[in-house]
C-alpha cells in the first residue's frame, strides 16, 4: 500500500533510564520532633499502614492483564497514558515479574515498546479493561469514528479496512518481532513489525549486507558474507547519477530475492505496507549515497509495471538515518518525472499514511503554486496535470485545500493573487534535493521490450 515515512525521531539516546532520587528524609527533610506539636506528628504506624496498603493495592493489580491503561514513564522521564498490548514472562523471575509491551496513545505506533515494571506508576492503572470492542466473536462493521475510538493512532492509515480487517492486521503485527538492525555503518531501531520467515522468530536484532541486502542472525555470519559478497550497490541498472548521488532500477522479477529482502527491510518502517512476496509486479527506485566504498542506500520508492488506476507509486520510504534531509521530497519528484518520460498523469498508491500525505501535499503545493506565479494569465486545471504529470484529482483536492478555486457558471476557476500564493509557499517550505533531468537516462519498461 502506499506510504511514506520520512519524520524525526525522538530522541533516541534517551532509553528512560531510571533516575535514583536520594532518600533525604534523614538528613534535610528529617522532622525535627522536638519543633512539631505532640499532637500534629505524623503516626509512624499510619505511614507504615498507608505504604504497606499500596503495596496491597499494587500487589493486586499483578500481573497487568493485556488492555490495561496506565501511566508509563518514557524516554523524556514524565510519564505518558499506556496501553499494555502484550505481556511476557521474566526468565528466573516471580509470578507477578513481567515486562509489558505497551503502546503509548498520545503517539504513533512506532513507539511500541517493552518495559520493566518499574516504568509503570501501578497507582495510575484503570481496572475497567476496555476489551470489549476487540471481542473477536463480533462481525459488526464500526463507524470510522467507533474505528478511531479504539485508538486512533493504530488506525491511522486503515480507514478502508473493516472491524474484521483492522482487528486481524493489528492482532497480527501488534508486537514488534525484530528491535534493531545492523545496516551498512549504522545500527537502527525499528518502527514496526515485519513478517520474516519463522526462523527469525528468535532474533531481536538482524544484520543486513547494505548492497544485496541479505540478512542473517549473527555479525559473524554478516562478516563472512561481506567476504564473499562482490555487489556494492543494488542489481539493476543505474538510470540517474548527479554527484554522490544515484538511482538504480531493480526489476522484481530478475531479482526477486532482492526484491523480497527490501520489502521485509521496509516492512520494519511502514505500518500498513502490504508485504508483496510476488514482487515480479514491480520495479524498484532505490536511492544512493555513493562513496569510495560502494552505493549505500538511503531509500526507495516502488511501482507497479502496469497499473490500471494510474499509479506511479507504491510504496516510499527514507530510513531514519537519512530523514530530514529532503529525500522523501527527492524521490516524490523522481516519480514524476518518470511519468513525465512516460508521458501520462501519476498518483500515488492509497491509502497514504499521515506522514505521506503531508510529503504529496507538500510536493503538490509547490509544484502548483511555482507555476501559478509564473503564468499570471488563466490556466486549467487539465494544462496544470499536463504540464507537471498530477492528476487531475490531485490538483484540485490541492487547490481547494488552499483556498485557490471556486466554482463559477459549472467550471473551476483558479484564484491566483500573488500574496496568497507566496503566503501558501511559505507555509508549505523548502522543496528538498531538485532532480536534474539531464542527468536521468532512462527508458519507460513498456519499451524495454521484457
Amino acid at each position: 500500500m502506499g506510504s511514506l515515512v520520512e519524520a524525526p525521531l525522538p530522541d533516541n539516546n534517551c532509553n528512560g533510564n531510571n533516575h535514583h532520587h536520594h532518600d533525604d528524609t534523614s538528613h534535610n527533610h528529617a522532622y525535627n520532633q522536638s519543633s512539631v506539636p505532640e499532637g500534629n506528628r505524623p503516626s509512624e504506624n499510619n505511614m507504615l499502614e498507608a505504604e504497606a496498603s499500596r503495596k496491597r493495592r499494587a500487589f493486586d493489580v499483578l500481573p497487568l492483564e493485556v488492555g490495561t491503561r496506565v501511566m508509563c514513564r518514557w524516554r523524556d522521564s514524565k510519564y505518558h497514558p499506556v496501553k499494555v498490548i502484550e505481556r511476557r514472562r521474566m526468565h528466573c523471575g516471580g509470578p507477578n515479574d513481567y515486562e509489558y509491551y505497551v503502546h503509548y496513545t498520545e503517539f504513533n505506533r512506532r513507539l511500541d515498546e517493552w518495559v520493566k515494571l518499574e516504568h509503570l506508576d501501578l497507582d495510575s492503572v484503570e481496572t475497567d479493561v476496555d476489551e470489549k470492542v476487540e471481542d473477536k466473536g463480533t462481525t459488526q462493521k464500526m463507524t470510522r469514528h467507533q474505528k478511531r475510538k479504539i485508538d486512533e493512532s493504530q488506525v491511522e492509515g486503515h480507514e478502508e479496512l473493516d472491524a474484521a480487517s483492522l482487528r486481524e492486521h493489528e492482532e497480527f503485527t501488534k508486537v514488534k518481532n525484530i528491535a534493531t538492525i545492523e545496516l551498512g555503518r549504522y545500527e537502527i531501531e525499528t518502527w514496526y513489525f515485519s513478517p520474516f520467515p519463522p526462523e527469525y522468530n528468535d532474533s531481536l536484532k538482524l544484520y543486513f549486507c547494505e548492497f544485496c541486502l541479505n540478512f542473517m542472525k549473527r555479525k559473524e555470519q554478516l562478516q563472512r558474507h561481506m567476504r564473499k559478497c562482490d555487489l556494492k550497490h543494488p542489481p539493476g541498472d543505474e538510470i540517474y547519477r548527479s554527484g554522490t548521488l544515484s538511482m538504480f532500477e531493480v526489476d522484481g522479477k530478475k531479482n526477486k530475492v532482492y526484491g523480497q529482502n527490501l520489502c521485509y527491510l521496509a516492512k520494519l518502517f511502514l505500518d500498513h505496507k502490504t508485504l508483496y512476496y510476488d514482487v515480479d509486479l514491480f520495479l524498484f527506485y532505490v536511492l544512493c549515497e555513493c562513496d569510495e566504498r560502494g552505493c549505500h542506500m538511503v531509500g526507495y520508492f516502488s511501482k507497479e509495471k502496469h497499473s490500471e488506476e494510474s499509479y506511479n507509486l507504491a510504496c516510499i520510504l527514507t530510513l531514519p538515518p537519512y530523514q530530514r534531509k529532503g529525500y522523501g521530497k527527492f524521490l516524490i519528484a523522481f516519480s514524476y518525472e518518470l511519468s513525465k518520460k512516460e508521458g501520462k498523469v501519476g498518483t500515488p498508491e492509497r491509502p497514504l499514511s499521515d506522514l505521506g500525505l503531508l510529503s504529496y501535499r507538500g510536493y503538490w503545493t509547490r509544484v502548483l503554486l511555482d507555476i501559478l506565479k509564473k503564468h499570471k494569465s488563466n490556466i486549467s486545471i487539465k494544462e496544470l496535470s499536463d504540464m507537471t504529470a498530477i492528476k487531475a484529482d490531485d490538483i484540485l483536492t490541492t487547490l481547494q485545500g488552499l483556498e485557490l478555486i471556486q466554482y463559477r457558471k459549472g467550471q473551476h476557476a483558479i484564484c491566483a493573487d500573488p500574496k496568497v500564493l507566496d503566503r501558501h509557499l511559505k507555509a508549505a517550505g523548502r522543496g528538498g534535493l531538485e532532480v536534474d533531468v539531464s542527468k536521468l537516462i532512462w527508458t519507460p519498461y513498456k519499451e524495454q521490450g521484457c
